[in-house]
């Protein structure tokens, strides 16, 4: 419904209660609806995995129509992402947010800082996902707010055709909200609980959740070692779950990542269960590392398992897990994905120990030989040395083609005197293009960044810490934080402005009239940002 067919009948309820409502302005009601577009957070997890859905088919018919994130760890940090992006780009399309399971531990839980292993309160990842969505519905109200006092000015001013433009750019505004990739990790227990999550999430506004093949309580960052994978039927079981509680709560395009730790997974914590040779369970267990028993005698409570004919004993760690062979990571990787896909995710994650386009695209091709539209998330990491990963990348293709690298030491390539050569140069290009070329070769439909935010905040306080308690003083402030604010258009310069007092402001008028005690007077401080 339009702007103003709200108001006339919204005009026409308030007049049918025969005055009562008389102190109701139709049009208040109409802005306050307006600002308040998404009523619950299924009603975002709607909207938004249809938005995933187009974007999807977008990236299918092209490649370079890839997506991307930032990870958030406050609902503050991610409105301020879209505040910026619809400040730079204009639009937020192909933009997401996401919520990284690392940072809810470091940064949410009330044990205080915690490794990535769900040691976490599970119920502070919906909260998270719910407190995202009210800062960026606040920030809808807010810049809605600031078009509404622009419509009231240009109408004071008699000027009725800024008035209609006003009018029609709140009636096509574009919303802060975008879809939030959400972290599940392993699903904090078995299937029930996983199922369970999955709602809580959903129900907070989720419509993409990443869950992961290890064992639960077993968990571990995707960059540390120790980590255990589950066999295919346990993980499918989790996927299930998923989208029972998708379709349970009606978002039916609801998307799940599935994750594959396999490559730098080499333990398992459980036989896969094999009704007969070549099925899903035979499969996992072909890539156990196990040694010939030739003399039953010896076997003294062990597992056993017949491998084409022979009676083998998987070698079994006093931690009592089972390992695999060595380099079977990407073919593990390459079935966990295949499996996946075949069994109701959308989307896939190969967690990989250093960010390489052709070791990507390697099992993205295999992957493509039988599910032909496969697509990917990729965590850029900041668990990667980037600068060393791809000065190396550089070397070696350099030596491969016989250009002298004499003067380059491999595993010194950090080396700030490496910093305004060509091979440094060649090496930030490949970065600068890593998405885009990622995209196109390695069937990546979304990119992201993990903890970004953890990094800045802990960057941006070092060194406004360092000027301001040393010898700049005040001035550390002023030069490198609010000077810059003003020069760059940056929204939180006026940060009563963004904590919503202009909105209570609104409120107050809407309720009191000329009565109203409003905070946005002459002798607000604020005034000097105008």
């Amino acid at each position: 419904m339009s702007y103003n067919a709200q108001i006339t009948q919204l005009d026409e309820l308030i007049r049918g209660h025969n005055g009562a409502w008389g102190g109701i302005s139709a049009e208040a009601v109409a802005r306050m609806r307006l600002q308040n577009r998404f009523k619950t957070g299924l009603d975002i997890a709607r909207y938004t995995a249809k938005i995933m859905r187009q974007d999807m088919a977008a990236y299918d018919a092209n490649p370079a129509n890839y997506t991307q994130s930032l990870g958030c760890w406050h609902g503050f940090i991610g409105q301020q992402k879209m505040i910026s992006i619809k400040k730079h780009f204009g639009t937020t399309k192909s933009r997401y947010l996401y919520l990284s399971g690392w940072m809810v531990a470091a940064l949410r839980s009330e044990f205080g800082p915690l490794p990535d292993q769900s040691m976490h309160e599970k119920t502070s990842v919906p909260a998270l996902i719910e407190e995202l969505y009210t800062f960026l519905r606040q920030a809808d109200a807010r810049e809605l707010g600031m078009i509404f006092r622009e419509i009231d000015a240009a109408r004071a001013a008699g000027d009725s055709a800024k008035e209609r433009e006003l009018l029609d750019k709140a009636e096509n505004y574009e919303t802060h909200v975008v879809p939030i990739i959400a972290d599940i990790d392993a699903g904090f227990g078995n299937a029930e609980a996983t199922y369970l999550l999955a709602k809580k999430m959903i129900e907070a506004g989720a419509c993409a959740l990443q869950i992961e093949n290890q064992v639960s309580d077993e968990k571990q960052c995707g960059h540390q070692d120790g980590k255990v994978t589950v066999p295919h039927e346990d993980f499918i079981a989790k996927i299930r779950a998923c989208r029972y509680a998708f379709l349970e709560l009606g978002v039916e395009d609801g998307i799940i990542v599935a994750r594959t730790d396999s490559l730098g997974a080499g333990l398992t914590k459980q036989i896969a269960f094999s009704r007969e040779p070549g099925d899903l369970g035979d499969q996992y267990n072909s890539f156990l590392d196990c040694e010939e028993i030739t003399d039953i005698a010896s076997v003294n409570g062990d597992v056993i398992i017949n491998r084409d004919g022979k009676l083998m004993r998987p070698k079994r760690l006093p931690s009592n897990l089972y390992q695999f062979r060595e380099g079977t990571g990407e073919d593990r990787c390459v079935l966990d994905c295949i499996t996946s896909l075949q069994n109701g995710a959308d989307l896939l994650w190969i967690e990989t120990e250093k960010p390489h386009v052709e070791q990507i695209a390697g099992m993205v091709d295999r992957i493509r030989e039988v599910v032909p539209d496969a697509k990917l998330v990729y965590n850029n990491s900041p668990s990667f040395n980037w600068t060393l990963n791809f000065r190396q990348q550089v070397y070696d293709r350099w030596a491969k083609e016989g250009k002298d690298v004499s003067g380059f030491e491999r595993d010194a390539l950090m080396s700030v005197i490496y910093d305004n050569t060509e091979l440094a140069a060649e090496a930030d290009e490949k970065i600068r293009t890593f998405q885009a070329d990622a995209a196109k070769r390695a069937g990546i439909f979304h990119h992201l960044i993990t903890l970004p935010t953890y990094h800045t905040a802990a960057l941006s306080t070092d060194n406004l810490a360092k000027e301001y308690f040393g010898r700049a003083g005040m001035l550390g402030y002023v030069l490198n934080v609010q000077r810059q604010e003003i020069r760059q258009g940056i929204a939180c310069v006026k940060h009563q402005n963004m904590s919503g007092s202009d909105i209570g402001d609104d409120h107050k008028e809407y309720f009191a009239g000329e009565a109203a005690l409003k905070a946005g007077g002459a002798h607000n401080t604020m005034n000097q940002f105008a």
